[in-house]
């Protein structure tokens, strides 16, 4: 600054913006590029290398960004997957737990009706021997009845054992006939 104030001090002339001044113009090439030399050869390598290197740091970045996503979305792919077979294994398991719980159902259905079929051929069959034995008792009752009627009419008393083998013997004849007559 100085030495343009001298140059126009010296000069005798109003310094003008649009005029040139070729020493001045000279000297300011000159210092452009020795600045431009020594900002080359010392500044501009740390700055490009700063430069480059958040570049890398930014595309690295980038990079595990991307690869991150990338794996996050076959992670939750693979989630989604096991959720899926979850379910169907869930479904399985309650479609087999309603046919276990109707095999169950089946089974017990089963096993009631046999049971009361079986209690229902004992209890014919208690009948049976208790109308057996009510007959028997009947018949016996009956045979010393007619024994005690025949006694009476006939006026003297007959054998017993003889007298109840004749009737045993007359009621299984009217017995047999009325069964083959039924049949």
């Amino acid at each position: 600054m100085n030495l343009n104030l001298l140059a126009i001090a010296a000069a005798g002339t109003e310094p003008s913006i649009f005029g040139i001044n070729v020493g001045v113009s000279f000297w300011t090439f000159v210092i452009f590029i020795v600045l431009s030399v020594v900002l080359a050869k010392f500044a501009f390598p740390p700055i490009l290398g700063y430069a480059a290197a958040r570049e890398q740091r930014i595309q690295d970045a980038l990079d595990e960004a991307r690869r991150q996503r990338e794996e996050t979305e076959k992670l939750l792919e693979q989630q989604r997957q096991e959720l899926q077979n979850a379910r169907l294994e869930a479904q399985s398991l309650i479609a087999e737990g309603k046919h276990a719980a109707e095999r169950v159902r089946t089974d017990m259905l089963t096993r009631a009706k046999a049971e009361q079929e079986e209690l229902v051929t004992r209890a014919r069959q208690d009948i049976e021997r208790d109308r057996q034995k009510a007959i028997e008792s009947l018949r016996r009752e009956a045979v010393d009845i007619a024994l005690a009627a025949a006694g009476k009419l006939v006026g003297k008393r007959m054998d017993a054992p003889e007298d109840r083998r004749l009737v045993t013997e007359y009621l299984k004849s009217v017995d047999s006939a009325n069964g083959a007559g039924a049949a």
